[in-house]
């Protein structure tokens, strides 16, 4: 295990607008994740379990998005986000022997879509990624489901995933968690941990602005999450599902 690596800072261009790619790059690193933020695009509220992968020996590759600021994402909205997420990988996350997508919240939307999910706005836009789908297994930490209520929206990911959601998660509650998990596991491993005294936020490092969390410990839990992502990552998929930490 090595100490984190180096956090670099790498320009990337889409549509004529530059965006920047967070890099962690572990020395002989043989996996990657591929890390999706959230509604506020930035990795960087997530920077310290993003060196607890790094200190586990996986490079990090983590572009940045616009901030959300509609509740609604259109279709344009998640179209930027999934181009930007091609592009880092393109340039960043080749010659690996894995590549496992993490993210957050509105992260989790893309990911899916790049293991093969049809996402659906709220006005009834349907948004696919079409280009090569690289992502090996999907860790999902708070994922919305509202993305995928339609017919056989799933039914292409045949990736293994992992969820982590909160228990106390007010805007992507447990149940919507526990949809996707009924809609994915007759057709690929999925697996579902509820974690006690978490909310939608607990998942991040740096909470955004006038957001309070009430997790007793939150500093520890993210700690033992890093290192929990970084066993899965690493090939180590034990575990019960529907369990609380």
């Amino acid at each position: 295990m090595n100490n984190s690596a180096k956090v670099e800072t790498a320009l990337l261009s889409n549509a004529g607008k530059e965006f920047e790619v967070t890099l962690l790059s572990a020395k002989e690193a043989r996996h990657c994740i591929l890390f999706a933020a959230g509604a506020g695009g930035s990795p960087l509220r997530h920077l310290e379990i993003l060196q607890t992968f790094s200190r586990n020996d996986i490079s990090v590759v983590a572009p940045h998005f616009e901030r959300s600021i509609s509740p609604m994402p259109t279709k344009a909205d998640l179209l930027e986000r999934s181009q930007r997420l091609a592009l880092a990988q393109c340039e960043f996350a080749q010659d690996y022997a894995s590549i496992t997508g993490v993210g957050h919240s509105l992260g989790t939307v893309i990911l899916l879509m790049h293991a093969g999910a049809t996402a659906w706005t709220r006005t009834g836009e349907k948004v696919t990624y079409s280009g090569r789908q690289y992502l090996n297994q999907l860790f999902l930490l708070a994922p919305p489901a509202d993305f995928f209520r339609a017919p056989s929206a799933l039914a292409s990911v045949q990736v293994p995933v992992k969820i982590w959601t909160g228990e106390k998660d007010m805007l992507t509650p447990p149940s919507q968690a526990l949809f996707i998990q009924s809609e994915l596991e007759m057709q690929t491993a999925t697996d579902v941990c509820v974690v006690k005294d978490a909310g939608h936020f607990t998942f991040m490092n740096t909470l955004p602005p006038h957001i309070t969390d009430t997790h007793p410990s939150r500093e520890s839990f993210l700690l033992n999450l890093g290192e929990e992502i970084s066993r899965f990552v690493m090939g180590d998929q034990a575990g019960p599902g529907n369990t609380s930490p």
